[in-house]
């Protein structure tokens, strides 16, 4: 699309056609049916519709276009229904699962029930990655891509979409979401003419546990999505880029520093977006808070990692209620009531072997990356403060990581993801472009 047409595409737009925004300067909204960032990370005890993404037309027209147990569900509110979709068969597999290589395509399809612009064509994906401990474990996903004009010399360029965090259960997978999560927001980049390629991460949408938080598992998802999505969509091109959100951002930086040893040639890069910290250093940032939601998920995504882990070593009893309902529930905790950090977590759970092993093999910079990376936060993100990214990007910098760190003041997460749109496409327009990619490290 034309960067003059990329204007009236928005304004005339599905989504906000009907809220009669117009003018080129006018901001726009882009709704995310489940808050992702780390923001509401802290946490899932207030969902609510719409995370607001403003993105000014203006810095479109900047650059040029590039070709277990766990207790009963609660009931589902109406609400809830209908900006979600059915968990269906497309999402099943055989136990155990028939063997398969990294990557691998299970079954796709085409899908025509997402709430995205006609421009924009969908293909659900299943494929295989490997879980923490080596096991074949089976990911879905959805890909974007244009659905009018053929697509360049070579194939689409290709983003890979790492979303923000929305749960551990199973339906609380993007592409289970009519808008998938931030469709606006892709379909923007699918209409500059990117195929987009977004994983659930496994154990949304399939039968599998979900590692939350752990950058090396998300990281290996979002690498087999891109061999799976040329398996369904073979238009998408060989070079290809990673962008993430709050737990993506984690998985973007995990994916330039797999690629030391996996040396794609088609990777050029990865941006990560707000919440890029350690993951020791966020946990320990949310005790310092109201909510109790963030220790569940910890205790959820360790003993993925660690089987062999006890919940019961680092959760009270009163603490198991919310766990157990985060196993099988997407969004609000219903009844349950949010419980202090000394009533969710016993005595002495830092030095727990399993909790200190999760910690240690997440903590980023400790590997050298290849491929440059972009970096951008706001300096109002109360949920991961700039204090706590800060120590990421100076061990990043000063192993020789190729990094520019954007800081935009005074914005959250929740906007800094629109706001940041001109510095993304001009980044992603010049790795693909092969110009030599900026850096600032200190």
């Amino acid at each position: 699309m034309h960067r003059f047409s990329i204007c009236r595409w928005f304004s005339e737009s599905w989504l906000f056609g009907k809220h009669k925004v117009s003018g080129c300067r006018a901001a726009f909204q882009s709704v995310s049916f489940r808050k992702s960032s780390f923001a509401v990370f802290v946490f899932l005890g207030d969902w609510s519709l719409g995370i607001t993404v403003a993105i000014a037309a203006a810095t479109l027209l900047a650059t040029e276009p590039v070709l277990a147990q766990a207790q009963t569900p609660a009931p589902v509110k109406r609400s809830e229904i209908l900006r979600t979709l059915p968990l269906t068969s497309f999402y099943g597999t055989p136990d155990p699962l028939p063997a398969g290589k990294l990557g691998d395509l299970i079954r796709s399809e085409s899908f025509e029930e997402y709430e995205l612009p006609p421009e924009v064509s969908a293909v659900r994906i299943l494929y295989h990655s490997r879980s923490a401990t080596g096991g074949d474990v089976a990911a879905s996903g959805v890909v974007l891509i244009p659905s009018e004009g053929k697509p360049p010399a070579g194939g689409w360029p290709v983003m890979a979409w790492a979303p923000g965090a929305t749960g551990v259960a199973r339906p609380c997978a993007p592409s289970l979401m009519r808008n998938v999560g931030h469709g606006p927001f892709l379909s923007m980049y699918v209409n500059l003419g990117y195929a987009v390629v977004a994983t659930d991460y496994t154990g949304l949408g399939t039968n599998f546990r979900n590692a939350f938080l752990d950058a090396q598992s998300n990281a290996t998802d979002v690498i087999a999505s891109i061999s799976a999505a040329r398996a369904a969509a073979p238009q998408l091109g060989a070079r290809w880029i990673v962008m993430g959100e709050g737990e993506g951002s984690l998985a973007a930086v995990a994916v330039a520093e797999k690629q030391n040893e996996i040396r794609d040639a088609g990777y050029l890069g990865s941006i990560a977006i707000s919440g890029l910290a350690d993951a020791k250093e966020l946990y320990t940032h949310s005790t310092q808070t109201p909510s109790s939601s963030m220790i569940a998920f910890l205790a959820y995504g360790i003993k993925t990692v660690y089987p062999q882990f006890q919940v019961i070593d680092v959760l009270t009893e009163k603490a198991l209620a919310l766990y157990h309902h985060i196993e099988q529930n997407c969004g609000e905790t219903g009844t349950l009531a949010e419980l202090p950090p000394a009533e969710t977590l016993k005595p002495g759970w830092e030095n727990n072997e399993f909790v200190r092993q999760y910690f240690a093999r997440n903590s980023l910079g400790e590997t050298p990356a290849r491929g440059p990376i972009l970096v951008i936060s706001g300096d109002a993100d109360h949920a991961v403060p700039v204090t706590l990214t800060a120590p990421v990007i100076v061990r990043m910098c000063k192993q020789g990581d190729r990094l520019q760190w954007e800081r935009y003041p005074d914005l959250d997460p929740g906007r800094v993801i629109g706001d940041s749109v001109r510095d993304q496409i001009t980044w992603i327009e010049g790795r693909f472009a092969g110009r030599p990619a900026p850096a600032n490290c200190p």
